[in-house]
C-alpha cells in the first residue's frame, strides 16, 4: 500500500506547506477584524470555536460526496488516487481557502455576490439563480436518498412520511440562529466521520487487505465499459467533493461568518478539504481491497446497480462490526441530511443578500424559506436518477465560476494568478467535455464533444488574458 500511505502523507503534509503558502498570498492577518465581530447578529453572524467550525465545515462540504464519489470513482482504479490527491491540494483545498477568505474579507457575503464582484454583474444575477437552484437540488437530493434509507429501516414509516419528518427538521434548522442546532450537533457528526474514517484507516493497514498500487500498468482505466465511462471527463466529475467540488464555496460563507479570526482560515476551509480528500483517499482504497481487486470492485457493483449505499453499508459493517454499522448509518443517512439542510440555508441567505433583507427577523427568514422549501418538496416527488443526473455537472460548473473569480481577485492584488488560473482551465475543459459528450447532457461523439471542450477552455483562456492586460492598461 506504498501508492496509498505516500498520497496520505502528500495530503497532510499539504496543510503545512501548501496551504502555508496560500495563507501568506493572500495576506491574513490576525488583527483584522472579522464579520462575526463587526456584524454580529446572533443568527448567521455568530462567533464560534475554531475546532466547532473546522467540524462544521467538514460535514457541510462532505455530506456522501468524499463517500460515494470515492467508490465510485474507485472502480477507474488506483488513477483515481491521483485525482484525489493532486485535485485536492491544488484543486480543491485552494479553491475552499481562497473562495472562503474571501468571504471573510467581504463582510460573510454568500457566494454570487462574491463572484458577481469579480466576474461582473451580469454574471451575478445568473449566478444567483443558477446557485438558488443548485441549493434546492441538493437539499432534495439529499431529502429523498436518506428518506429512502430509513424507509428500509422502519417498516411502520412510509418513505413519504420520512420525507415529511426530514423535511420539518430542514425547516427548523434553516430557521433557526446557526449556534441552536447546528451549532451543536453537527460537530458530533463530523467527529464521527472522521472516527469512522480512522477505523478503516486501521483496518486497510492492519487488516488482511491489498491495495492496488499505481504502477504503469495500473495508471489507466479499469472500468468494465471505458468508452461509457472515459477518466476524461468522468471520473473528474466521479470523484468530486474528495477533490474539487463547487458546492463548497456555497458552503464556506457560513462560517466565514463565525470565525473569530483570520488565522483560523487554513484550519477550517484549508484543512476541511483535505480532512476530506483524506477521508475520501480512504473510502476509495478501502473499496479496491475490501472486494478484492478493482475487477471484483466492478463487478460488485455492477451486480448491485452502481449503488454505492450497498458498498458503504456491506465494507462498514463487515470491517468495523457492530460500531461501523451505526457510523455507517451516521454516513448515510445523517451526513446527507445535515448537508440538505444547510443547503437550504445557503438558499436563504443568497435570495437574502440578493433583496437586501436582513435576516434578524424571524418572520423574514421565513418569508424566505417558505417558497424555496415549496420548491424542494416538488422535486422531491420527480423521479430521483432525473435529479441527481445534472448535480455532478452542475457543482463543478460552479467550481469552474469561483476559481476563475478567485483568479480576478488575485490579479487585482498583483498575486500570484497561476495558483487559481491552472485549475480554471483545467476544469473549464472537464466540464466543457461532460457537457458535449455526456449521454445525459448534449451527447456528441467523443472526439468531436472533446475538441469542442478544448476549444472552449481556449477560447474563456483568452478572453481573460485580453480582459487582465485591458485592465493593466487602464490601471485597474
Amino acid at each position: 500500500m506504498i501508492t496509498f500511505l505516500i498520497c496520505i502523507a502528500l495530503l497532510v503534509a499539504s496543510y503545512f506547506t501548501y496551504g502555508k503558502y496560500l495563507e501568506r498570498t493572500f495576506g491574513a492577518d490576525k488583527n483584522r477584524a472579522v464579520p462575526s465581530k463587526t456584524h454580529f447578529d446572533g443568527v448567521d453572524y455568530v462567533p464560534m470555536p475554531k475546532w466547532k467550525t473546522f467540524l462544521i465545515q467538514l460535514l457541510n462540504i462532505a455530506g456522501l460526496g468524499p463517500i460515494f464519489g470515492a467508490v465510485l470513482g474507485a472502480a477507474y482504479g488506483p488513477v483515481a488516487f491521483i485525482w484525489i490527491t493532486l485535485g485536492g491540494i491544488f484543486f480543491g483545498a485552494a479553491h475552499d481557502y481562497l473562495s472562503g477568505m474571501i468571504s471573510v474579507e467581504n463582510k460573510g457575503l454568500s457566494y454570487p455576490e462574491i463572484v458577481g464582484k469579480f466576474l461582473g454583474n451580469n454574471f451575478k444575477q445568473g449566478l444567483r439563480v443558477f446557485t438558488v437552484i443548485l441549493m434546492v437540488l441538493v437539499g432534495a437530493v439529499f431529502l429523498v436518498g436518506p428518506a429512502g434509507i430509513l424507509d428500509g429501516l422502519t417498516p411502520g414509516i412510509s418513505k413519504t412520511a420520512w420525507v415529511w419528518i426530514i423535511l420539518a427538521y430542514y425547516v427548523v434548522a434553516t430557521l433557526l440562529p446557526i449556534d441552536k442546532i447546528i451549532g451543536k450537533i453537527y460537530p458530533l457528526f463530523g467527529a464521527a466521520l472522521l472516527i469512522m474514517a480512522a477505523g478503516l484507516f486501521f483496518v486497510i493497514c492492519f487488516g488482511d487487505y491489498t491495495v492496488p498500487e499505481l504502477t504503469g500498468g495500473t495508471l489507466v482505466n479499469m472500468q468494465p465499459d471505458t468508452a461509457a465511462f472515459p477518466i476524461f471527463p468522468t471520473l473528474f466529475i466521479t470523484i468530486a467533493c474528495g477533490a474539487l467540488s463547487g458546492f463548497h464555496a456555497t458552503q464556506s460563507p457560513l462560517m466565514a461568518r463565525c470565525i473569530t479570526n483570520e488565522m483560523q482560515g487554513r484550519g477550517v476551509f484549508f484543512g476541511a478539504m483535505i480532512a476530506e480528500s483524506v477521508i475520501a483517499m480512504i473510502w476509495a482504497a478501502i473499496a479496491m481491497a475490501f472486494f478484492g481487486g478493482v475487477d471484483l470492485l466492478n463487478k460488485e457493483l455492477a451486480a448491485h446497480g452502481s449503488d454505492a449505499a450497498w458498498a458503504v453499508d456491506v465494507i462498514s459493517k463487515t470491517t468495523l462490526g457492530r460500531v461501523g454499522g451505526i457510523l455507517a448509518l451516521l454516513g448515510v443517512v445523517a451526513a446527507p441530511i445535515s448537508t440538505g439542510d444547510t443547503a437550504f440555508r445557503s438558499a436563504r441567505l443568497i435570495v437574502a443578500d440578493f433583496l437586501g433583507m436582513e435576516q434578524r427577523s424571524f418572520l423574514k427568514r421565513l418569508y424566505i424559506c417558505i417558497p424555496l422549501f415549496i420548491v424542494g418538496f416538488v422535486i422531491t416527488q420527480l423521479e430521483f436518477g432525473v435529479v441527481w443526473r445534472y448535480f455532478a455537472w452542475a457543482n463543478q460548473t460552479l467550481a469552474v465560476a469561483t476559481l476563475w473569480a478567485i483568479t480576478v481577485y488575485l490579479f487585482r492584488r498583483r498575486k500570484n494568478i497561476y495558483i487559481s488560473l491552472v485549475p480554471a482551465v483545467f476544469m473549464t475543459f472537464i466540464c466543457s467535455g461532460y457537457l458535449f459528450t455526456s449521454p445525459q447532457m448534449i451527447g456528441l461523439p467523443r472526439p468531436l464533444g472533446m475538441t469542442l471542450a478544448a476549444v472552449t477552455a481556449l477560447v474563456t483562456l483568452v478572453y481573460f488574458i485580453v480582459l487582465f492586460r485591458k485592465n493593466e492598461r487602464i490601471g485597474a
